[in-house]
């Protein structure tokens, strides 16, 4: 289960580190307004936004990502719970204050998947 777990954090720490990617530097080019459908207009007018939007995505990215590094010790093992539950809760608000049912599947379904391998696994033991 740890591999389970580890291979679904890095798939995590991926694609926060894409959105991050898609939100700073993608927002207003045309991939990026595919992915969001939205107008040039409209990525204009909330163009800093998903910036700031894309730095916190990049620190969720950077925070799974330590976790990791730090590998299957008692801290690593926090770490990627405590980012793990930040992603979940993440995908969760963005869903509701969005409408988007779908950031429920991208973004907190992975996360909740890794979580769950994590703490199913026969050598981690909750605090």
């Amino acid at each position: 289960m740890l591999l389970v777990s580890d291979a679904l954090f890095a798939l995590c720490a991926l694609m926060h580190g894409w959105f991050l990617v898609l939100e700073i530097f993608l927002w207003e080019k045309p991939l990026g307004l595919k992915t969001f459908g939205q107008s040039r207009e409209q990525a204009a007018a909330t163009a800093v936004l998903a910036k700031n939007q894309g730095l916190y995505n990049g620190f969720l990215a950077a925070g799974i990502a330590w976790g990791l590094a730090e590998g299957h010790s008692p801290y690593g093992m926090r770490i990627r719970l405590f980012f793990g539950a930040c992603v979940i809760v993440a995908g969760i608000f963005g869903a509701m204050t969005t409408g988007k049912r779908l950031i429920l599947v991208v973004q907190a379904l992975p996360a909740l998947l890794a979580v769950a391998a994590l703490c199913l696994a026969p050598r981690y033991h909750a605090p």
